[in-house]
C-alpha cells in the first residue's frame, strides 16, 4: 500500500449508551480504492460520517496526513480534503446543477453565464450528461447522484466517500464512474467504495473492509477475496445458493389478465406504450434511465397524469379507468413502491407503527382520521414480525432505521392496502444482501398468493431472477419481451440500447 492518507483508531460511536460502531481501526493510502462492506445496519454509514465530519465520534482518534484531525462539521472536513458523496443525495433543490456543483466555492465576481460554460465543460469531462442550467428538483434520481460525484470531484478532495454511487446508474453511466474512479487513482486521490454491489467492489478496488454489527470483521487485499467469502465475513453464513435465483425455479403460467395498457403517452418520455400485466406473475420492466419505466409505472398507480388527448388507454380487470391522484388507484387495488424511499416512501420524523398505519388509512374503507391506539399497535406488530423489520420497537422512527428496514416499512405500507396489482420500482436499491434475499422471498410469495407484481429493477441479475416474463423498455415503450429462461444479459440489454 502506499503512504497512509488517513487512519483510523479504535473509533468508536454509541447512542444513547449503545454503541454502533466499536474500536474500528483502519488505515487508508493515497491512490488507494478501498471497498466498505456489510450489511444494512453494520455501521458503514456512521463510521464514514465520522470521518467526513457529519457525526462527532464517541471516542478513538482520526490521524489525517499523520496528524490528528477533529472534523466540526462536513465543511469543516471538505475544507481539509475529504469529501462525501451521500446515498441519498445532499443537493439544494431549488438550485440549478451549477449552481449546487460550485457552492461554496463561487468566485467573488460570480457571472452566471459564465458559470453555466464551466459547469457544462466539467461535466462533459466527466461524461455525464446532465444540463447545468436544470433545476435540480427536476431531476431523476440517477441524474442528481451525477451532480453529487460532480460536486466532489470538482472540489479537488483528497479522500473521496461513495455511499452506494452507482445505485441509480445505467451500465453506460457506471463505466464512465468507473473510469473516473481510475482517473482518481491515477490523480492519487484516496476513494471509499460503499457498495452492496459486491461484483462492482471486487472490479474496482484495492481493499476491501467488511463490517458487521459494528464490528470490524475483515480487510484483505481484493485479489485475496471472492464473492462467498465476502457475503459469509458480512452475515455470517453463506448466501451464495440463494441469491438471484441461483437455485432452479418454474416459471408461473398466466392467470387472469389484470391490466390492459394501450397506445399510453405522456409528453415526450412516455409514447404509444402497450403491454399486459397477469395475475400470479412476476413481470419484470427493464430499460435504460430515461426510458420510460418509472413514468409508465406511476400513470399506472395515479402519480403523474397522462396525456389529456391522446393519452391512450388503461384498463383494469377489463374496465377503463384514468387515476388522477394515486388514492382512487389504491382503492382499486393498485399500489406502487416508490425507488425514492426517502422523499416518497414514507414520513420520516414518524415512527414505524404511524407510517403502517397511514397506509391502512389509505386503503378501501380506511377513513378514519386518527388512529386508534389498539388498532395501530396489532397492525405494525403484525407486520413488524411478518417482514422481520430490525428495529428497538414499532415505536421506532423510521428515520433511525437502516437502509434495509426502512425498504420493509414501505413494503408494509403498500402490502396493509390489499392490491390487486403491487408495482416494485427498484426494490432493493440501497439494499444489503440479507435484505435482498426477503424481498425476493416476498415478492415470490405474493406472485404464489395470486397477486400480479410488477418489477422495475436497473440491475439485470434482479430481473432475471424474479420475473416470469421480462419487458424491455426503450424510448418510452415497450419493445421487446423474453422468457428469462430463454434470455441472458447480453440479449436483454442489446434490446435496450438497440
Amino acid at each position: 500500500m502506499s503512504e497512509t492518507l488517513i487512519e483510523l483508531r479504535q473509533l468508536t460511536k454509541a447512542y444513547r449508551g449503545t454503541p454502533v460502531v466499536r474500536d474500528i481501526s483502519l488505515a487508508i493510502g493515497a491512490g488507494e480504492v478501498h471497498a466498505l462492506l456489510g450489511e444494512n445496519g453494520a455501521g458503514k454509514s456512521t463510521l464514514t460520517k465520522m470521518i467526513a465530519g457529519a457525526v462527532k465520534p464517541s471516542s478513538g482518534e482520526i490521524l489525517f496526513d499523520g496528524a490528528p484531525a477533529s472534523f466540526e462539521s462536513p465543511h469543516d472536513a471538505l475544507r481539509k480534503g475529504i469529501a462525501m458523496v451521500y446515498q441519498e443525495t445532499s443537493l439544494v433543490p431549488s438550485l440549478t446543477v451549477a449552481q449546487n456543483i460550485y457552492l461554496g466555492k463561487e468566485p467573488f465576481f460570480n457571472r452566471l453565464r459564465g458559470t453555466y460554460i464551466s459547469a457544462q465543460q466539467f461535466l462533459q469531462s466527466l461524461n455525464f450528461a446532465v444540463e447545468p442550467t436544470r433545476l435540480v428538483s427536476t431531476l431523476g434520481a440517477a441524474q442528481k447522484q451525477m451532480v453529487e460525484i460532480a460536486r466532489a470531484v470538482h472540489h479537488q478532495a483528497r479522500l473521496i466517500i461513495f455511499d452506494e454511487p452507482t445505485a441509480t446508474l445505467t451500465p453506460e453511466e457506471k463505466h464512465h464512474f468507473f473510469a473516473l474512479v481510475e482517473r482518481l487513482r491515477r490523480d492519487r486521490v484516496a476513494v471509499i467504495f460503499i457498495s452492496h454491489a459486491l461484483e462492482e467492489a471486487i472490479s474496482i478496488s484495492d481493499r476491501i473492509t467488511v463490517m458487521r454489527d459494528g464490528n470490524h470483521v475483515l480487510t484483505e487485499s481484493t485479489r485475496s477475496l471472492d464473492r462467498d467469502k465476502i457475503i459469509k465475513a458480512m452475515v455470517g453464513r453463506s448466501l451464495s445458493g440463494e441469491l438471484y435465483g441461483q437455485q432452479a425455479r418454474k416459471r408461473r403460467p398466466r392467470g387472469d389478465k389484470i391490466l390492459s395498457v394501450q397506445n399510453l403517452s405522456m409528453g415526450t418520455i412516455v409514447k404509444n406504450n402497450a403491454f399486459s400485466i397477469y395475475k400470479g406473475q412476476v413481470t419484470g420492466f427493464f430499460g435504460l434511465v430515461g426510458s420510460g419505466r418509472t413514468e409508465t409505472a406511476k400513470i399506472i398507480s395515479g402519480v403523474v397524469k397522462r396525456d389529456f388527448l391522446h393519452g391512450g388507454e388503461i384498463r383494469l380487470g377489463g374496465r377503463p379507468v384514468r387515476f388522477r391522484v394515486p388514492r382512487p388507484a389504491v382503492k382499486n387495488g393498485i399500489v406502487y413502491v416508490t425507488e425514492d424511499r426517502k422523499i416518497e416512501g414514507f414520513f420520516e420524523t414518524m415512527s414505524i407503527r404511524e407510517n403502517i398505519y397511514f397506509g391502512k388509512l389509505a386503503s378501501p374503507g380506511g377513513t378514519a382520521l386518527a388512529g386508534r391506539p389498539g388498532e395501530m399497535r396489532a397492525l405494525a406488530e403484525h407486520w413488524h414480525r411478518r417482514l422481520d423489520i430490525k428495529a428497538t420497537g414499532t415505536d421506532a422512527a423510521v428515520i433511525e432505521l437502516s437502509g434495509g428496514n426502512q425498504q420493509k416499512v414501505v413494503i408494509a405500507k403498500a402490502l396493509v392496502q390489499k392490491p390487486r396489482l403491487i408495482i416494485f420500482d427498484e426494490p432493493t436499491r440501497g439494499v444489503d444482501v440479507g435484505a435482498i434475499v426477503e424481498i425476493h422471498a416476498l415478492i415470490h410469495q405474493l406472485a404464489d398468493e395470486g397477486m400480479a407484481v410488477m418489477v422495475i429493477s436497473s440491475y439485470l441479475p434482479e430481473i432475471l431472477s424474479l420475473s416470469d416474463r421480462i419487458l424491455v423498455t426503450r424510448q418510452g415503450r415497450v419493445v421487446e419481451e423474453f422468457d428469462p429462461r430463454d434470455a441472458d444479459e447480453e440479449k436483454i440489454m442489446y434490446a435496450a440500447v438497440h
